[in-house]
């Protein structure tokens, strides 16, 4: 059964370079890209105004940008090899509060992810180590690093409820640690090309790994076992995103294609193309109407944002 998804606004030149990264929270949505700057949106206006621009972010350009589902707290990485905790304040309005540095060297800390609670921060590198940061306290220490294979990690990801790390790595390999032990809970048969994205399910029961061999694979976080495959995108798949109750999930291609599928059925129930360059990120909104909605970010330099026709 498929689902019809409208197109609401387009943020034409939202950005003057690729947009690789989206970020949201309950009224706004954070776009960063290879430029210096973040942006932020009002996503209860119909037009969805530009609201804040945070110059001078990051001088190289950003290349992820994560926020706290529970928490006004984000965080973005820069080619300079840095990534900089923000926080919003009552207004609404966000400003820097510290930086985390792993030698400062490009590289050495690559992909992001926050947790829900804005907490705790896992961070991947191109030396295939995952480390865990702690933002609770003022120097922000790093309190967990788990080793892999020496294989760049491409992406990462914490569970919602805070238990768990998974990272997925060039060489094809995906892990899940045990944050409580700090030990390597399941090396996961992988899908032998480079992993580009991971994403847990809200309920922290299923984790979404894909990338350069197109295939969207769902293993169960506890006994580390595949129990699914989604296949349809004709590119790398460069991102993945689970709605908030676990029923869809979204991913985004270098094909140029966005595609939500149904977890209950394992089926694709929409697609949606953004322009003919590889699109980079795609973001659910957090729902505060019966609508669903997404937005999505790439190579033409727009954001778009989607709504669910029905509602």
């Amino acid at each position: 059964m498929s689902k019809q998804y409208l197109t609401l606004h387009t943020i034409d030149n939202a950005h003057p370079s690729d947009v690789f990264a989206l970020a949201a929270k309950k009224t706004q949505l954070l776009s960063a890209s290879g430029s210096s700057f973040i942006r932020v949106y009002d996503t209860t206006q119909p037009d969805f105004p530009l609201r804040q621009t945070i110059d001078g972010a990051h001088p190289l350009g950003i290349h992820h940008l994560v926020t706290a589902k529970e928490a006004e707290k984000a965080a973005s990485a820069g080619f300079e090899g840095k990534v900089r905790i923000w926080r919003a304040g009552e207004d609404g309005e966000w400003e820097a509060v510290g930086d985390i540095t792993d030698s400062n060297k490009p590289g050495s800390i690559w992909a992001i992810a926050l947790s829900a609670d804005g907490a705790y921060l896992a961070s991947s590198s191109i030396n295939g180590k995952i480390n865990v940061w702690s933002l609770s306290e003022a120097s922000m220490p790093q309190i967990r690093s788990y080793e892999t294979k020496g294989s760049f990690g491409l992406c990462v990801d914490l569970s919602a409820d805070g238990r768990f790390t998974a990272s997925g790595h060039e060489n094809g390999s995906i892990y899940i640690f045990n944050n409580d032990s700090g030990r390597l809970s399941h090396s996961v048969a992988g899908l032998v090309q480079p992993i580009r994205a991971v994403a847990f399910s809200p309920a922290s029961k299923l984790v979404a790994a894909a990338g350069d061999a197109r295939i969207i694979a769902l293993y169960d976080v506890l006994s580390g076992e595949q129990i699914a495959n989604f296949t349809g995108h004709g590119g790398w798949v460069l991102s993945l995103d689970w709605s908030d109750t676990g029923e869809y999930l979204l991913s985004g291609s270098h094909d140029s294609k966005a595609k939500i599928w149904r977890i209950e059925t394992r089926s694709c129930v929409a697609t949606h193309s953004h322009g003919d360059r590889p699109l980079w990120t795609a973001r659910w909104l957090p729902k505060s109407t019966r609508s669903e909605m997404f937005a999505l970010g790439g190579g033409n330099q727009a954001i778009s944002f989607y709504r669910e026709a029905a509602g």
